[in-house]
């Protein structure tokens, strides 16, 4: 599951972009504002908003360190911050003065690349913070940018559609059409796919675009062999242009955000879609996972901020492939049940299930007469919730197992929903069965047992929507 823990609503305007360092989060606005924020708390910082900028923010990022923070602005400046005390450190205004839509840094900190609405990119270095060097595209806005996690070469996106590959030294190495109506984002995954001959590395890289589609290229290059990218697939799932999209920083999951107010989480490796997330309420602009903790933020043009966590099981299912999904629960050694179960919010029971050795294979065949006699857990409340848990579990491997993405299995029936719809408790069900479920159990929750805030209930068109583009796509 994918849990919304927090959501920010300090922005008076538009949320353009959110970024993650390792202790803070990042986002800015319209409103002209940034503003910075504890991950301990998400409480706002001492010297946040941070104004400086005289139009609106599209941009920010944090350095790799964490250190420096970089914003940029429609009043055609990019401003260098220190990180969290707020300080601005310099103002580098692109040439031309032409409104900077996007702004990304090296890997090695060194340069901070600034793409401008004339269709100029320049490389800043981020100690004189003087310009290193420039150049520019033939046609339309640069609007998205990502550097190679090597450095040695960044890409940017346009708002005509071309992808164009930049050397370290500003050469364009590549450009081609890659989306019809005009990029609006790419990220590179950190993780190589592979590593082929001596020194040649391939990385993913995703882009989307107000086609509605989000491409999975792969990037190779070396000085030897030259460069190659190479157009892999294109994952489904969105019904309107994508604004954002963003690797975990383990590669293993990839995230989307889009005008259909949806954010969907892929694995990147089966592309199946791990998870359709709904709760913004108008287009989802931006999106980003936190580098050390299992935290995404999503900002919106509803002015918020939501911060979602991921539990063990998500993260477990986004590393594994369908020949790993035994490991994925019967092989979990007592510690990952124990994580597992701080995870659930039971964390009174580690104790028990360490004393006892319960490891994954003893977690999946527990019972309530074991639960009760064996492991003299006495709260009726805390075995029925364990219980329910575990079997949450069985049923999440065996939707694994058949391939079919959990989100898309109806809780009630754990069958694959065909008719899709939002009940007052956040979740998705197929309408007849909890419709079915209400008149029989009145106004409570399938998932939570909790007494149900309305009856109202609301078809998910963005959900079946993505079922049946996977329907299309595996039973052919």
């Amino acid at each position: 599951m994918v849990e919304l823990i927090h959501t920010i609503a300090d922005h008076s305007d538009d949320v353009n972009c959110c970024a993650f360092s390792s202790t803070l989060l990042a986002t800015c606005s319209l409103d002209k504002t940034v503003r910075l924020y504890s991950l301990s708390d998400f409480a706002e910082l001492p010297p946040s908003p941070l104004k400086l900028h005289t139009y609106a923010v599209h941009c920010c990022c944090f350095s790799p360190s964490g250190h420096v923070l970089a914003s940029c602005s429609t009043d055609g400046t990019t401003v260098l911050w220190s990180a969290p005390s707020g300080q601005a450190l310099a103002v580098m205004e692109q040439p031309g003065g032409s409104p900077v839509r996007v702004c990304r840094f090296s890997p090695d900190s060194t340069y901070l690349a600034s793409g401008a609405a004339d269709g100029s990119v320049v490389l800043w270095n981020t100690q004189s913070y003087k310009l290193h060097r420039c150049g520019s595209v033939k046609d339309g806005s640069l609007v998205a940018c990502a550097f190679s996690p090597s450095g040695n070469l960044f890409v940017t996106g346009s708002s005509c559609g071309d992808l164009t590959v930049w050397d370290d030294k500003m050469r364009c190495l590549h450009s081609e059409k890659a989306h019809d109506l005009g990029i609006t984002c790419c990220d590179f995954s950190s993780q190589p796919v592979s590593d082929g001959e001596q020194g040649l590395q391939f990385y993913r890289l995703a882009s989307c675009g107000q086609d509605c589609q989000i491409k999975i290229w792969v990037v190779s290059f070396t000085h030897v062999l030259g460069f190659e990218l190479k157009y892999k697939s294109t994952l489904g799932g969105h019904s309107a242009p994508v604004l954002a999209c963003a690797f975990s920083c383990d590669g293993q999951m990839l995230v989307s955000g889009s005008v259909d107010k949806s954010v969907i989480i892929y694995d990147t490796n089966t592309h199946n879609v791990l998870h359709v997330l709904t709760q913004h309420t108008r287009y989802v602009t931006t999106c980003a996972f936190a580098p050390s903790t299992p935290l995404l933020a999503t900002g919106s043009m509803d002015k918020t901020v939501n911060i979602w966590q991921f539990d063990l099981e998500t993260l477990c299912q986004a590393r594994s492939m369908e020949d790993q999904l035994k490991q994925f629960t019967e092989d979990w050694s007592e510690e990952d049940v124990s994580v597992w179960l701080c995870a659930q919010g039971l964390n009174d029971l580690v104790g028990i299930f360490k004393i006892n050795n319960i490891d994954g294979k003893e977690l999946l065949n527990l019972t309530k007469e074991s639960l009760a006699d064996d492991l003299k857990i006495e709260s009726l409340g805390v075995r029925s919730k364990l219980l329910r848990k575990i079997e949450e579990l069985r049923t999440k491997m065996n939707s694994l197992s058949s391939g079919i993405p959990d989100e898309f299995i109806c809780p009630i029936t754990r069958e694959l929903m065909k008719n899709p719809v939002i009940a007052s408790d956040g979740y998705s069900y197929e309408k007849e069965a909890v419709e079915n479920w209400i008149s029989k159990k009145k106004r409570t929750s399938p998932m939570t047992n909790l007494a149900l805030p309305s009856l109202v209930l609301t078809p998910n068109r963005t959900l079946k929507m993505a079922i049946n583009r996977w329907l299309e796509t595996h039973q052919k």
